[in-house]
């Protein structure tokens, strides 16, 4: 039935317009067209990739069944994907999203950062979360050794007092204190999900932090070979090609090791998840984590590095 219609549309449209109107997570798509022969369309101009007839009624018909996502139409331009760059519904909680892969179209100006963070997630309550895509200094997770985020590590401190005093105003009331995760997970854990509940059995109520380890693991497109902790690590040579958050030099996660008091999750310059001591070698990079706002719209931008999504100051 989809296929006669698709095939009766390749045949006599000449454009076709999507109109959404959104009553709580009930979405309306109308088309209207008009026959014509022998035409192409440029779908670029709506936002889309295809430059033919057939192409723009695929991607325009995927997006019209696509429920729109994140608060307040923050994010409703984007599609939801399944393969390749893209956002992701996440299969392990619940209205959660994430971005995977080598490179998605997920930067964003804060701080008047051009370009210099990263969408990592956008959560069930419409916060987005945001990593920064360059270190900001090298430090120790803890100059006392300990995995206790909470006690507060030197990590804690510093993020939170000396790196966010420095932010400007306008990035200051878009970020807002939320939970993160720091619970001890299993070194090589062979089950995302028992890890993800690991990590999720200690909370911190913090205005920044780290990726967890799991997070790592969960931008990677790759599920079959790099899934888990130890199927990454068995993987690695193949799975630092498809996470974007791999960096080619070894940097801090906020997770810690279980049974351990003075081991945390630290990603190697192979992309392994490795179990480093907290006092480190001379300090390691840090890429800051944080929460915006879920009212926080953005107006401008495709997400590229050269022209990052723009938020409502």
């Amino acid at each position: 039935m989809f296929k006669k219609i698709k095939e009766f549309f390749k045949k006599n449209i000449l454009g076709i317009i999507i109109g959404g109107v959104i009553f709580g997570s009930l979405g309306v798509c109308a088309a209207s067209y008009f026959p014509s022969n022998n035409v192409s369309y440029d779908n670029k101009t709506s936002g889309l990739k295809s430059t033919d007839v057939q192409g723009a009624i695929d991607e325009l018909y995927s997006a019209c069944k696509t429920p729109p996502i994140g608060g307040d139409g923050i994010l409703e331009h984007v599609n939801i994907v399944t393969s390749g760059d893209g956002l992701y519904k996440d299969e392990y909680e619940d209205d959660r999203y994430f971005y995977k892969g080598t490179n998605p179209d997920n930067y964003i100006t804060v701080n008047n950062e051009q370009g210099q963070w990263r969408i990592l997630s956008i959560e069930a309550d419409n916060t987005i979360k945001i990593v920064r895509s360059e270190s900001i200094t090298e430090l120790n997770w803890d100059s006392s050794n300990s995995n206790n985020w909470e006690r507060p590590s030197t990590l804690n401190t510093y993020l939170n007092e000396t790196y966010y005093n420095n932010l400007n105003s306008t990035a200051k009331n878009q970020i807002v204190e939320s939970t993160y995760y720091i619970g001890g997970v299993t070194h090589e854990n062979n089950n995302m999900q028992d890890q993800i509940n690991d990590e999720k059995s200690v909370t911190s109520k913090v205005k920044v932090a780290l990726p967890t380890a799991s997070e790592y693991l969960r931008a990677n497109s790759n599920k079959k070979q790099c899934g888990t902790y130890r199927l990454n690590n068995d993987n690695y040579y193949n799975c630092k090609n498809t996470n974007w958050l791999y960096k080619n030099k070894y940097w801090w996660t906020l997770t810690a090791i279980s049974g351990s008091s003075d081991r945390v999750c630290d990603i190697s310059d192979n992309g392994s998840v490795e179990w480093g001591y907290a006092i480190g070698t001379g300090g390691m990079p840090i890429y800051p984590v944080v929460y915006l706002k879920s009212n926080i719209k953005f107006i401008a931008g495709s997400g590229t590095q050269q022209n990052p999504f723009i938020l409502e100051s």
